[in-house]
């Protein structure tokens, strides 16, 4: 083999391996952005509220925003959380709990958040991001 063949081989196995290392490292990213995020935060009810299209939000007050965690009319599944089902029976339930603690000013200890919209902080919530309620405690 001449040296040009021999450097056109090393060149095709450094841009294969670079390939490979950059098709591995696109695949790794992708799928950390689809992990979906938990949560737990703490507070009194300030909001309870409906939104259209049958949606219920809730904002404790250590959140900076509402966010909508179920429809009463269907069972609630996100896209993130394809295990994880809340029937429109809990829903009204838990929007039942949410309506009690707010009127009472009782102190929620635990509510845990699940979902691909959940942030790293009770304060970091985006407008309109759909929640899955996996605990909540008073």
């Amino acid at each position: 083999m001449n040296n040009d063949a021999a450097s056109l081989a090393v060149s095709s196995t450094i841009g294969v391996n670079n390939m490979k290392k950059s098709i591995v490292l696109s695949t790794l990213v992708m799928s950390l952005n689809s992990f979906a995020g938990t949560l737990t935060c703490d507070g009194t009810v300030e909001t309870v509220a409906y939104h259209g299209n049958n949606q219920l939000m809730v904002k404790l007050s250590s959140m900076n925003r509402p966010v909508i965690f179920c429809n009463p009319g269907e069972n609630w599944v996100l896209s993130g959380e394809p295990n994880r089902v809340m029937s429109a029976e809990t829903c009204k339930t838990l929007f039942s709990m949410f309506l009690s603690a707010r009127a009472t000013k009782e102190k929620l200890t635990t509510v845990t958040f699940d979902g691909p919209d959940v942030p790293s902080s009770c304060n970091g919530f985006g407008n309109y991001k759909k929640v899955f309620i996996r605990y909540v405690n008073y």
